[in-house]
């Protein structure tokens, strides 16, 4: 069904920045949906990727356009412990499981097991917090791709000689796997438990780093990925990222 909006703002706007706010869209996404011929104004397919759209005119993308866009899924889980994120061994329980709509906080459908919903982002079979499973091409690579800067936030409870000398290795000068880490914000919220925010995902990176300086992870949350918060989310549910979120994820 094709989405249609008529533009109230004041001044003159991209049309790719402003679907970008209306939460539609990725910015890149609309670009593309432009290159395509998906996106008409006031009648008028759209060619010039760089067009503005003035205040009353009406903005419509056809059943192409908004088709694509319904088919990517991005579910927001906290996982618990005993789940492995992605493809399981023999024995393993996949975090795909816990999508049933009784654990589905939007009222959801539950969605199948054998569901096409990859992980964005590792959250080991020992840690419990934010995971992402998504279809979503734009915002794996928004995530996990590259040129990716959004940080991930962890509270870590540890057993160990907390000090200073410790908490400012963490910090930076850290190697793993011969590749020196990028500095990370640690801090202390309480005698044995570490507040983490990594602008990487190496793998069991924050236990590797934490065994580096003589400290012992025994638990380890994740709470934050960019501007997505686990929030009040309780452990085994799951939501649908909404329009909203995904527009300041992907940016």
């Amino acid at each position: 069904m094709a989405w249609t909006r008529t533009y109230d703002g004041a001044e003159p706007v991209r049309i790719n920045k402003w679907l970008g706010q209306s939460g539609v869209c990725s910015r890149r996404e609309a670009e593309g949906l432009i290159a395509d011929g998906l996106v008409s104004i006031d009648g008028e397919i759209v060619t010039d990727a760089g067009r503005k759209i003035l205040p009353g005119q009406t903005l419509t993308l056809n059943d192409g356009a908004t088709g694509a866009l319904d088919a990517a899924v991005t579910i927001v889980l906290h996982k618990p412990m005993g789940y492995v994120s992605g493809q399981p061994e023999p024995g393993k329980v996949p975090a795909v499981r816990l999508l049933t709509a009784a654990n589905a906080m939007d009222g959801s459908r539950a969605v199948p097991s054998d569901a096409s919903l990859p992980p964005i982002g590792r959250l080991d079979e020992d840690s419990r917090g934010l995971l992402l499973l998504s279809s979503d091409g734009v915002v794996a690579k928004a995530v996990i791709g590259p040129d990716s800067d959004l940080d991930k936030e962890y509270l870590v409870r540890v057993s160990g000689d907390v000090t200073e000398r410790r908490l400012d290795q963490l910090r930076h000068g850290l190697s793993l796997d011969g590749r020196v880490l990028k500095p990370a914000k640690v801090t202390r919220i309480e005698p044995q438990r570490l507040r983490f925010i990594l602008r990487e995902g190496r793998k069991r990176q924050i236990r590797r780093m934490c065994d580096l300086v003589g400290l012992t992870v025994t638990d380890l949350q994740r709470i934050r990925i960019g501007s997505l918060d686990l929030g009040d989310l309780p452990e085994g549910c799951w939501r649908r990222l909404t329009p909203e979120e995904r527009a300041r994820l992907v940016g």
